[in-house]
């Protein structure tokens, strides 16, 4: 449906300029309820369901209890190591020289022989594909010089990304006193890992990796049930139990579900599968305004051009309901007054969206274009029409 504006009020007096915007059938606003049965029952310590374009969070248990990540440690591992690719400072084809040290790595392994040098690309399947203790350690110095210097970007890096209760002490994921995540904190990994290098995201979606003429298969079990699962990584240790970040996309909405501290290995991947169904089957993802779309032609005063384009520099997601899209009401309150010279990007009011009185977006709205302060003779004139504008208003 498109979205339609409709006049509301119109003060040059009072602090904002308002339209209301609704989503319509034949200009008519349509009101439905959409009944939703509570979230199912999760067999974990804790979880997480969200929509990684919105970023809006479905279902949610203990999300930001503190737990021991285990090898989900290792997409931060496999993100550092992305960012240097995306940034050129490593490639794929770099020859990585393995230390004794990450030779003799306990845990999961891709095998390697220390002595040897392995290609920054089957270093990073390994971590990926077959959990790699040893291929993780081998990165981490050779990206940072050492695996402590290594955690150390990995915790600044946390912080960037808003993982507000994550502390990292290694790059496996090996049982450490303070090393702890969540399960609200790895999501906003994995949409990290999704939406920032989408070019090194297929990687999560291999069900099998061969090195040194070891065939190992993905632990993410459900890439092999379920067809629109893609990614990403399983964990586990007697102290965190079994862990999982799953992320699936169907049509155009894509979910990521995280599930802590589960019983087993067929546990995390069953209760990992019934927050994924539930949340497809209620809940879509939608996209209500394009990067660059007008949503509304301001009135500039004192400028070479009179009139300005206002709207969104990204698109705007919003979850809801699936059928419910024709109920969301939203408004743009303007500044009142706007004056040149107006850059591109200048924020001058809001953007609010709702679904039966809950607030679901809630941005600044920027001008699109730039107006350049008019001439002497234009400002004057626009002056006096303001002033009479705003003394008859």
């Amino acid at each position: 449906m498109a979205l339609k504006s409709v006049f509301r009020s119109l003060s040059f007096v009072s602090a904002s300029l308002v339209f209301a915007l609704m989503l319509s059938v034949s200009g008519k606003a349509v009101s439905q309820t959409v009944l939703i049965p509570s979230p199912p029952q999760i067999a974990g310590t804790s979880y997480v369901l969200m929509d990684p374009k919105s970023g809006r969070i479905i279902m949610e248990e203990n999300s930001n209890e503190r737990l021991p990540p285990a090898s989900l440690t290792k997409m931060m591992t496999a993100y550092i190591v992305e960012r240097e690719l995306d940034e050129g400072r490593i490639s794929m084809s770099d020859m990585v020289p393995i230390s004794v040290k990450a030779w003799k790595t306990e845990g999961s392994r891709t095998f390697v022989k220390e002595g040897t040098s392995v290609s920054v690309e089957d270093l990073l399947k390994g971590v990926i594909i077959q959990s790699g203790n040893d291929a993780s350690v081998a990165l981490a110095e050779f990206v940072a010089g050492s695996e402590g210097a290594f955690v150390d970007i990995m915790n600044q890096q946390a912080k960037l990304l808003g993982m507000k209760d994550t502390n990292f002490e290694n790059a496996t994921g090996l049982p450490s006193p303070d090393h702890f995540s969540t399960a609200y904190d790895l999501a906003i990994l994995a949409r990290a890992i999704i939406n920032d290098y989408p070019e090194n995201y297929p990687l999560y979606a291999q069900k099998h990796f061969t090195y040194n003429n070891i065939r190992q298969p993905n632990r993410n079990s459900l890439l092999w049930r379920d067809d629109s699962v893609d990614g990403l990584k399983t964990g586990h240790t007697e102290e965190a139990g079994y862990c999982l970040v799953a992320s699936a996309k169907r049509n155009d909405t894509r979910f990521i579900a995280t599930v802590m501290g589960t019983s087993s290995p067929q546990a995390r991947s069953q209760e990992i599968q019934k927050m994924l169904n539930y949340g497809f089957r209620y809940y879509e993802s939608e996209r209500l305004f394009r990067a660059g779309q007008e949503l509304i032609e301001a009135r500039v005063w004192g400028g070479q051009s009179d009139r300005l384009s206002v709207g969104m520099l990204e698109d705007v997601y919003v979850t809801i309901p699936r059928g419910s899209r024709d109920s969301l009401e939203s408004s743009v309150e303007l500044d009142s007054v706007i004056k040149a010279p107006v850059r591109a990007g200048d924020e001058l009011g809001r953007v609010k969206v709702s679904y039966e009185g809950e607030v679901l977006v809630d941005q600044p709205v920027l001008a699109l274009t730039e107006v350049p302060e008019g001439g002497f003779f234009k400002r004057i004139w626009d002056a006096i029409k303001l002033f009479f504008v705003q003394l008859f208003q």
